[in-house]
This record gives C-alpha cells, structure tokens and sequence, in this order.
C-alpha cells in the first residue's frame, strides 16, 4: 500500500495534476460515494463476509472515526448524520452480537443489557440532528442513510424484540425501497413484514424473490427463508435452506451458526418440533 502511495504521488507531480475542489453540482456525488465507502467498512466489520471472526470491531471504529470527521466537515448534509447515527445504534450491539467463543448471536437472542447506551444516545442525537437539517429544506424527502438509521433507532428504543414498532419498520422500508429499489432492502422488508404480519406473509414475499439472479448466491436468502419455514413448522424445507445458506457464506462462524440450525430444524422434524 506504501509503494501504491508513493507511485500515485509520483504521478500526480509529474503529470501536474492540480488540486481543485469540485463544484457545488460535483459535491453532492462525491459526498455519495464517500458515505458509500465508509458504510461498506463499516459493514465488512459489522458483519465480516469472509474469515474466522463474524466482527471486525477496529473496522468498525474506523469508519465510525471518519463518519464523524465527515459530520464535521459538511454539519449542514444530513445523510451525513443519518450515515453516523446508523453507524453509532449499530456499534452499539457489538458486544451482544457474539458469543463466549465469538459465535454469533442474532439480533432477537441479544442480551439488550449489553447494548452500548452511550453509543445508542449519539447515534439518536445525530439521527435528531438530521431531522432538524432536513426541516430548514423545504421539501427535503429522507436520504437512504437516514431511514435506515430510523430502523436502526427502533430496534435500539425497544426494551425486547416484542416490543419494536415492527409496523413502522416495514414502514420505513418501503419508503427505502422507493429510493433505492434493491432486492436486499426487499429482503429485509420481507423480515419485517414477517414480524409484523406473520411468517406466512413473509414467506410469500421472499418466494417473489426467488428468481431474482442478483440473489442467487446471496446466503441471506435461504437463511431467511429457512427461518420463516421454522416458523411455519416445515422443518424438513428449512433444513435444506440453513445447509444451502451455509455453502454459499464465505464466514466461517456464520457457516457453523446455519449448520447448527440446520440441525436442530432437523431434529424438530423427527420428533414431532
């Protein structure tokens, strides 16, 4: 990386290359594609795609670092703020979110005593600072980084899973959706809507997904669905999803995690659930 730094110099002196801020119009893409790049650190430690371990915590503090000088440089963006205030409820799980021997821990099976309050109350105080940034704009609609950090806030204002305003989730996910169409946030909304509606609903929202090629290899697709299986208490169906999720993750403890599942759906179907 050194040696990249120093070629990359090397090539900006001897071409000439001025430094020039861009524009007001070039900013706002710009501005995208940093918020882009510093969620997906964030993300590769929050949930690692590939590896031993399922967190990567100083990924996480790192983007968290530069989400917060970013909300230094522009106060005035609140997708900036929404971005850090998605990041903070997130962190906030961290030490829940896995296990004595770093298994990991699913969000509905956390001990919420050890969610990270300080983290939570920042991460609400950036989601608060958005709103009122927003409010000054007429007719300023809710960025992407925004609404998820308003899913994010529900999980951290509910005391247990019950208790989440899972209506407001599946809520929030369709004005997602409408902003940024993307089967993943479908994916997502079929999670809530199975919270809210019940599993059936979800099942038939993920069986739509099914032949969308983007998911084919995406392991959350056939977690999900074998989850919402579980439900319905058609463990055999949901067997075959946790083993066909755990060949296609690339993180070892999440394999193990999908295995293990695999295998009590296996032994609820023999005797009797």
């Amino acid at each position: 990386m050194a040696q990249r730094i120093v070629r990359a110099k090397r090539t900006l002196a001897e071409k000439h290359v001025p430094f020039e801020l861009p524009s007001r119009a070039e900013l706002a893409a710009r501005l995208s594609s940093v918020l882009a790049v510093i969620y997906l650190v964030f993300n590769e430690g929050y949930s690692a795609t590939a590896g031993d371990d399922w967190l990567r915590p100083a990924l996480c503090e790192d983007a968290l670092r530069l989400g917060r000088i970013l909300a230094e440089l522009v106060p005035l963006e609140p997708e900036v703020h929404g971005l850090v205030a998605l990041m903070e409820i997130q962190a906030s799980r961290s030490r829940a979110r896995v296990g004595p021997a770093g298994e990991p821990i699913l969000l509905f099976d956390q001990n919420r005593a050890q969610w990270d309050q300080l983290l939570i109350r920042r991460g609400l105080t950036a989601l608060d600072r958005a709103a009122k940034i927003r409010d000054t704009k007429i007719g300023a609609a809710r960025g992407p980084y925004v609404l998820q950090a308003e899913i994010a806030a529900c999980h951290a204002r509910a005391r247990t899973p019950e208790e989440t305003d899972w209506p407001r989730i599946v809520a929030l996910y369709t004005e997602l959706a409408g902003i940024v169409p993307s089967p993943v946030v479908e994916l997502n909304r079929a999670v809530a809507v199975s919270m809210a509606s019940g599993p059936a609903a979800g099942l038939e929202l993920v069986d739509a997904l099914s032949t969308d090629t983007s998911l084919e290899n995406y392991h959350l697709l056939p977690s999900v669905r074998g989850d919402f299986l579980a439900k319905l208490g058609r463990f055999d169906e949901a067997r075959l999803e946790f083993e066909r999720a755990a060949s296609l993750t690339r993180n070892a403890a999440e394999r193990k995690l999908l295995l293990e599942r695999a295998r009590s759906a296996s032994y609820k179907s023999e005797h009797g659930g």
